[in-house]
């Protein structure tokens, strides 16, 4: 990144770089950057300025391909629910958590497997983002990060419904680690929002509640 002095910025985080200095860089317009990966980093800037700001991060720029903005917002979704998948090993294993559950009326299958099967919740967790990893990785739906085919664009939404299903464990059944990795990272919430505005999953679904009074009744999500 060339400043308006002359001078050069590496936008690298160099070897023996600690947690707390990655990315002290400063932000660069999308227009600016010169890269395949411009919308990806565009989005982790924004998350990095402030997560809270779940508006701001989802605003499409102009002039910026829809199926792009959203295939790319899914795939930050996922790295950033491996956060929350590490934490959740701390106490949801097979033995804890046989079934993959949120309340006592959701039982979920894991589409994995040859047929779909209950899985222990640990283990659909795993398998749910492996699973979206390796499709959002496939050359062949997803060949470029520049432009991408409506076709390919429909399937994003089965992503959406199966990682989602990681937030509603998490909020039904470890509330303490998902109420401390939200807080953090407002990532259901901005997941909510994301989903919502680009109608890739039925409201019915969204069981997490969202900004709602503290007399909300659990499963009440707002409007």
């Amino acid at each position: 990144m060339k400043m308006a002095d002359g001078s050069t910025i590496l936008r690298r985080n160099r070897p023996g770089t600690k947690s707390k200095d990655f990315c002290r860089w400063p932000d660069e317009p999308l227009e600016e950057m010169d890269s395949t990966l411009a919308v990806q980093q565009y989005i982790q800037q924004l998350i990095k300025r402030d997560p809270s700001n779940v508006e701001l991060i989802l605003t499409m720029p102009e002039a910026q391909d829809e199926g792009v903005w959203k295939y790319e917002h899914l795939r930050q979704f996922c790295m950033e629910l491996n956060g929350l998948a590490v934490r959740l090993q701390k106490e949801c294993s097979p033995s804890t958590c046989t079934q993959m559950t949120a309340t006592d009326q959701w039982i979920f299958l894991c589409a994995a497997h040859k047929t779909p099967k209950e899985c222990p919740a640990i283990d659909y967790t795993r398998h749910t983002l492996d699973g979206a990893a390796c499709l959002l990785n496939s050359n062949k739906y997803f060949p470029s990060r520049v432009s991408i085919k409506e076709s390919s664009v429909t399937k994003l939404g089965s992503v959406c419904r199966r990682v989602y299903r990681i937030f509603s464990h998490a909020y039904f059944h470890h509330r303490r680690i998902f109420d401390e990795f939200e807080t953090e990272t407002y990532l259901c919430h901005r997941f909510t929002h994301f989903v919502t505005k680009y109608s890739l999953m039925s409201k019915e679904n969204l069981i997490v509640p969202i900004n709602v009074g503290e007399n909300a009744a659990p499963g009440e999500s707002e409007a």
